[in-house]
Parts: structure tokens; C-alpha cells; sequence
């Protein structure tokens, strides 16, 4: 009797918290059980069907750790049963995204020998496109835009050739057999990035994989949410019938902490707004000195000070971190993440809170860190590039988390994520009374 097939489990590998859960979400949509995976160790067993993401922290990382870093996940991915992988990098190329492609292939050609790494950052929902070799934001040359700026990881020039030396750039016809060793030519045995400027070209390059691999010609894609999308739709239509992921459980309470680590320009604009909109009476805003950043003792009191009488607390709670770290410049920006992470649970060991908005990737995965959280189990989006999950294990078990990359999204993203947890936990409230 001939064994049925089963559904297949996907890797994630990516550079941070908020690209984990922005592309992990994704498989959610397509019919996975899908998860972001916190704790050191990886599960000894995973239900066929499962989408499982791992953060590395190497887009900030040196070549080597960056390299290391990747490698020894997609390992971990592969003892906990991948056979499919993800590589998730930056939508606009920045940090070490060369050595996590090299990281990457590393580990799993000790599974797929002669795999090669079809690179394809392109977000067109988002407005990153790649056309031509060349990576745009809006249409505007990568340089141009506030990555080009970025103040840990600047991208200096919208070219492939110099952001991934040795690589060209194709576009695809359209014919899955046919693209994909078009895939395999163009790599030169290792790499090969992929024009696209539309859903439909990643649609298309999705389609290409699937006949690629993962064992005729062995192929990990490497890009976005975007091309994430399409990879999860493609694998899905490829597996048997997935097993529909677990409904959200009931709200814990009302508040909203909203936890702001990201110094990009778009997520500062993002709190502005947020700020303006608001009703005063429902805003709070804890902000400490950057002077209080790298002393643990002063900071704990400052915040004990500020949550003195936590039942004044209002319905949403901003913690944000200083407009400069003039005081504090020896600290890298997970060191401040770790700083803002220790105010926010001061706050959870002393009121109720509900939900939990983490931008930026350092404060996700500080915030995380600080419950003891094992993993964030994904229950869908509340717009394009903002994934909602629930927290799994440690202290703030039940709790509703939903990740925002800093970079992402239009000025009134933060207000619109606040305005619909804030009917969505009224509604789930009224539902368990």
C-alpha cells in the first residue's frame, strides 16, 4: 500500500523579528500552521503542513556572524523537518544581506547539494520593485529613499551588481520549466537575482521554483513578504489539503502598549500621527531620557515612577524610544531595545494589558525576550506588512502581538493598527462575558 503523501513543513530564516512574522503571516493566509519560534531550542516534532519562521538578528551582523548566524538556523530548520526554506531579507538590501544568502546555501546543500539562491527582495504592494538590476523604492533609486539613509544599515547604491557582486539580474518568461533552468544558467552555480515589478512577476518566479525544486534543481528563494506570498500560494497549490490553523484565543484585557524602537523616518512620522489623532485623555507617553538608557537601576525607577498608579493608566500607552541617543552612543540599537523592553514589562507586571504593537525589529525581539515568550502563533493581518499573532509560553502568554517593521507602511498605519485591536478586543471581550 502506497503511503500518503504529506504535506510538506517550510523554513523561515530571516534577519529580524518583524520580517519573521511579516512573511511567516503570509503561509497563514495560504492554509499554514504558522509560527514565529522564540526559544533556543526548535520543536522535536512539526506537523506536516507547518510554516516555521526563526529569527537570526543578522541584518545588523558583520559578513562572518551574519553568515554563521544564517547558517546555524536554516540548520536548526532542517532538524526540525523543513524540506522547504525561506530566506527572508530585507525588502530594500539593507545589512548583511550577501552573507546570509552565502549562510544560507551553507547549511542546506548538506541536504541539496548544487542548491542555488534565487534572490527577489521585490515588494511590489509595498512599492519595492526590482527592474532591470536595479532596486526602487516608488519608483525612486534605493539611495534616494529613507533606507538609503538608514542610520545602522544605509544602502548606498540601487545596483545588484554592487549590492550582490558577481550576480545578474533576469527576468522570466513565464514558462515554469523553462524559467527555471533559466534560474540555474543565470546563477553561475550560486546566485542569481530576479526582476520583478508586479505580483504577477512574482507569481511567475514562484511558479519557476515550485518546477525548480526543492530537489531537481535545487533552489531557495531569498526576498520579501512579497515574494513570500507567492512562494506560500505555490507551495500550497503543490501540497495536499493543509490543515486549517487553530482560531485566536479570547482577549486578556483592553490597553494597547504601543512599543516604538525603530528610529526610522517612517515609523517616527507613523507616532506623530498617532499622536495627533488620539484623544489626549487615551494617550500616554513614556518616553525616558536617553541619559537613563545605559543605567539599568535609574531607568527601573523612572519607569516605577511613571507607573506609580497603574489604574490611571489610559487605553493606549506609547513607550518610545528618544529622538537621539546622544548620552548613550556606545549602545548598539538592541541595547536601547533592551532598555524600552525592560519598561514594558514593568508595565505588564503591573496593569492589564491587551495587545502589544512592537515596531521595529530590536524591539520586537527585545519585548519577546523579556516575557520568556516560546513562540508567537500567527492569526492573520491587519493590513499589508502588519502580521497580529498571538504569544505562546512566558509571562505574557495569551496576549495579542502584532510586529511592524519600521520602515513600512503609510503615515496613518499605527493609527489604523490601534483603531481595529481596539474594536477587536472590545468585540472579543464582549464575546467571553
Amino acid at each position: 500500500m502506497t503511503a500518503s503523501p504529506r504535506a510538506p513543513i517550510i523554513g523561515i530564516a530571516a534577519d529580524d523579528v518583524t520580517g519573521a512574522t511579516d512573511s511567516v503571516v503570509q503561509f497563514f493566509r495560504s492554509g499554514w500552521s504558522s509560527r514565529l519560534l522564540l526559544g533556543e531550542l526548535l520543536p522535536e516534532s512539526v506537523e506536516p503542513g507547518s510554516a516555521l519562521a526563526v529569527n537570526t538578528d543578522a541584518r545588523a551582523m558583520d559578513p562572518v556572524s551574519a553568515r554563521e548566524a544564517t547558517a546555524r538556523a536554516v540548520a536548526g530548520l532542517i532538524t526540525a523537518g523543513a524540506d522547504h526554506l525561506y530566506l527572508k531579507v530585507d525588502s530594500t538590501m539593507r545589512g548583511s544581506v550577501e552573507a546570509q544568502v552565502a549562510g544560507a546555501l551553507d547549511a542546506w546543500q548538506e541536504r541539496h547539494p548544487g542548491c542555488i539562491a534565487v534572490v527577489c527582495p521585490a515588494y511590489p504592494a509595498m512599492g519595492r520593485t526590482i527592474e532591470n538590476g536595479l532596486l526602487r523604492v516608488n519608483g525612486s533609486p534605493i539611495e534616494d529613499t529613507p533606507a538609503g539613509r538608514d542610520p545602522v544599515t544605509p544602502v548606498p547604491t540601487s545596483e545588484f551588481s554592487a549590492l550582490l557582486p558577481g550576480t545578474t539580474s533576469i527576468s522570466l518568461s513565464g514558462s515554469p520549466k523553462k524559467d527555471a533552468q533559466a534560474l540555474r544558467d543565470a546563477a553561475n552555480g550560486r546566485v542569481v537575482v530576479v526582476n520583478a515589478a508586479s505580483d504577477d512577476d512574482l507569481r511567475t518566479l514562484a511558479a519557476a521554483l515550485v518546477a525548480a525544486g526543492p530537489t531537481a534543481v535545487p533552489a531557495v528563494p531569498a526576498g520579501s513578504a512579497g515574494l513570500a506570498a507567492a512562494m506560500a500560494e505555490a507551495w500550497a497549490q503543490a501540497a495536499p489539503t493543509l490543515t486549517p490553523p487553530e482560531a485566536a484565543p479570547a482577549a486578556l484585557g483592553q490597553r494597547i502598549v504601543v512599543v516604538v524602537s525603530s528610529l526610522h523616518d517612517v515609523a517616527r512620522a507613523q507616532t506623530d500621527y498617532l499622536r495627533e489623532q488620539l484623544d489626549p485623555e487615551n494617550l500616554r507617553i513614556l518616553q525616558p531620557d536617553d541619559s537613563l538608557l545605559d543605567q539599568p537601576n535609574r531607568l527601573h525607577q523612572w519607569a516605577a515612577g511613571e507607573l506609580e498608579y497603574p489604574q490611571t493608566l489610559p487605553r493606549v500607552v506609547i513607550v518610545l524610544s528618544p529622538e537621539a541617543v546622544g548620552g548613550s552612543e556606545t549602545l548598539s540599537g538592541a541595547a536601547v531595545a533592551r532598555s524600552l523592553a525592560s519598561v514594558v514589562q514593568q508595565m505588564l507586571d503591573s496593569t492589564e494589558v491587551g495587545a502589544l504593537v512592537l515596531v521595529g525589529g530590536d524591539g520586537a525581539r527585545a519585548v519577546l525576550d523579556s516575557c520568556s515568550a516560546e513562540a508567537l502563533r500567527i492569526t492573520g493581518a491587519i493590513q499589508e506588512g502588519i502580521p497580529v499573532g498571538v504569544v505562546e509560553g512566558g509571562s505574557a502568554a495569551g496576549k495579542i502581538v502584532v510586529t511592524k517593521a519600521g520602515g513600512f507602511g503609510p503615515v496613518s498605519a499605527l493609527l489604523d493598527t490601534v483603531n481595529e485591536l481596539t474594536t477587536t478586543l472590545a468585540q472579543s471581550t464582549e464575546a467571553s462575558s
